[in-house]
C-alpha cells in the first residue's frame, strides 16, 4: 500500500513544487475517489491574498461539484502537510473519508498549541468518519514546505514543521 500512496504524494509533491514557484509556502494536496484523480490543489495563500487558500481548501474548492453531486466517503484528499484546523474542518464538511498526509507540524512548537488532526476529528466525534494515514513521504513532504517557506515568506510567522 505504501507505494500505492506514495504515487499519490509525489503528485501532491509536484503542486506544492509549483505553489512555492509562485511565491506561497510549498505545500500541494490531491483527491481521489475509486483510485482516479478528482482534483489537485496547492497553497494560494500569498499569489492571491486569500488566507483561506491553503492546498486542502482548494482542492475541496476544485472538487466542489463533484464533491456536492456525489457525496461519498470513499474520497481519499492527500496533502503533503498537516492540515491546520480550518482545513482539517473543511475535510471533515465535505465529507472526505481518508486524509492522507506527508510532513505533520510538531505540537510542542506548532501555531496551534498541542492540537493534531486526530484530535481535533476525535473531539468533534468523527473518529468513525474519518480514516487518517501518516508517514508517507514524510522528508521529502518537510523538505519542500522548508524549501519554500524560508524563500517566500522571510518575516511572516508562520507554523514550524
Amino acid at each position: 500500500m505504501g507505494s500505492y500512496h506514495e504515487r499519490f504524494m509525489r503528485m501532491g509533491l509536484d503542486e506544492a513544487e509549483k505553489s512555492g514557484a509562485e511565491g506561497n509556502d510549498g505545500v500541494g494536496a490531491v483527491i481521489l475517489r475509486g483510485g482516479s484523480v478528482v482534483a489537485v490543489g496547492r497553497n494560494q495563500i500569498y499569489t492571491t491574498n486569500d488566507p483561506t487558500a491553503h492546498a486542502e481548501t482548494d482542492a475541496i474548492r476544485n472538487a466542489g461539484e463533484t464533491l456536492v453531486n456525489e457525496p461519498s466517503s470513499d474520497y481519499v484528499l492527500y496533502t503533503t502537510a498537516e492540515p491546520c484546523p480550518m482545513c482539517c474542518a473543511a475535510i471533515m464538511g465535505s465529507g472526505i473519508g481518508t486524509l492522507v498526509m506527508g510532513g505533520r507540524y510538531q505540537a510542542s512548537r506548532g501555531r496551534w498549541g498541542q492540537w493534531g488532526v486526530e484530535r481535533l476529528i476525535e473531539m468533534v466525534g468523527w473518529s468513525d468518519r474519518v480514516t487518517v494515514v501518516t508517514e508517507i513521504l514524510v522528508d521529502e513532504c518537510l523538505a519542500m514546505s522548508a524549501k519554500w517557506r524560508e524563500k517566500n515568506t522571510p518575516g511572516r510567522k508562520s507554523p514550524s514543521l
